[in-house]
């Protein structure tokens, strides 16, 4: 396999008859990916605009390459040093080069498998795409060897939503908790801007509390133009299928990720939506949202993560201990799919053995093909 540059990035390129999908040899960010769903083609990852630009050399790696869904080990700013580690914003694997072990096409579809040894905690951590024919969807999973002690970890999405006021309806699967990031996520002096109301709790993504009071609808996106938030969900450990969704009516779409929530235990969303005014944010990232399915303390690092916190006071798990003798696999499915006209928000997904269905709150039903027991599949290479 030929290594392509797209958009400033020495990538791979893999596809099915449903999927096309790139993946940067740096940082192994997942993107651009097309979808596709009836006769059209669909590309819901966001890509920095600044991609092909020249940035100043102390720009971090995972700035640079910014685009699609990329996987964080620890999940984060890492900002404050765990004992005496000190990892890069999301860590090696979001940032560092991947090398490609292996990579196939047939007709039952394609792979791709990368490896990267990491250095500030030694260890290995094996890259599998996996795109199937007939399947509108991308299956990833990410085994994580020979690594000691607690780590935070989790899968970065970026969605880059049509322009107008409530393209989207977000929703997810039966949550726990819900918390606006209780610190100050954006400083106005550095010229970044929050909307939401710091550590305030909520039950619903359509009543969240507002700085400045009042509430907003985290359902509908994009909103709050000139704005960057973050919330995080903690999903029902008693529920075995977790998942995200974002529907677009008028495009007659729908997006969607599954994990399983004993592995991933929350989602973090992040709002992009022209609020940074310092480079290389310079207010143009807009429409974007960040869908982080993780076990982590919000975005704030391994130290806070690992750490006691009021997240895992309350029993939410934000990391997990590695050990040597028991490789960690994570494992996760991103797909589209058509809908009906009057499909409005999702409210439920099911699955059966070879496929999943989207039940809508306007009682409208989706159903496609896919193998959802992937995401508690064991590690696929040794």
């Amino acid at each position: 396999m030929k290594r392509i540059s797209i958009l400033g990035q020495p990538s791979w390129a893999i596809g099915s008859s449903h999927v096309y999908a790139a993946v940067t040899c740096l940082g192994g960010h997942l993107g651009p990916v097309s979808f596709r769903v009836g006769k059209h083609g669909l590309v819901p990852g966001a890509i920095a605009p600044w991609a092909t630009e020249r940035l100043s050399k102390d720009m971090p790696a995972i700035l640079r390459v910014m685009r699609g869904d990329f996987f964080c080990m620890p999940f984060g700013e890492n900002t404050t040093l765990w004992k005496k580690e000190k990892h890069p914003p999301h860590g090696e694997t979001a940032n560092e080069k991947w090398v490609r072990v292996a990579s196939e096409t047939h007709e039952e579809g394609s792979f791709l498998h990368l490896r990267m040894q990491t250095g500030v905690r030694k260890g290995r951590v094996d890259k599998l795409i996996v795109l199937k024919a007939g399947h509108s969807a991308v299956y990833s999973q990410h085994i994580v060897r020979d690594m000691r002690g607690p780590m935070n970890f989790g899968h970065q999405a970026i969605l880059k939503f049509p322009a107008y006021e409530g393209s989207g309806r977000i929703s997810v699967s039966p949550f726990v908790y819900g918390q606006v990031f209780p610190g100050t996520f954006e400083n106005p002096a550095e010229g970044g801007y929050s909307s939401l109301r710091p550590g305030a709790e909520f039950q619903a993504l359509s009543e969240v509390p507002l700085e400045r009071g009042g509430v907003t609808d985290l359902s509908h996106y994009p909103a709050r133009r000139g704005f960057e938030d973050l919330v995080l969900v903690a999903a029902d450990p008693q529920c075995n299928l977790g998942w995200s969704a974002i529907t677009f009516p008028r495009d007659r779409c729908v997006c969607f990720s599954l994990k399983d929530p004993r592995v991933l235990a929350s989602t973090v969303l992040w709002h992009s939506n022209g609020g940074r005014h310092y480079p290389p944010w310079n207010g143009r990232h807009r429409n974007v949202l960040g869908v982080g399915e993780a076990t982590s303390y919000f975005h704030m690092g391994l130290a806070e993560s690992a750490g006691k916190n009021p997240l895992n006071e309350r029993g939410i798990p934000t990391s997990f201990m590695l050990n040597p003798a028991r490789p960690l696999v994570v494992n996760t499915i991103m797909a589209m799919a058509g809908i009906p006209a009057g499909f409005d928000i999702v409210k439920t997904i099911s699955v059966d053995e070879d496929s999943v269905i989207l039940l809508s709150a306007s009682e409208k039903t989706v159903r496609i093909p896919l193998q959802p027991n992937f995401i508690y599949s064991s590690a696929l290479v040794e």
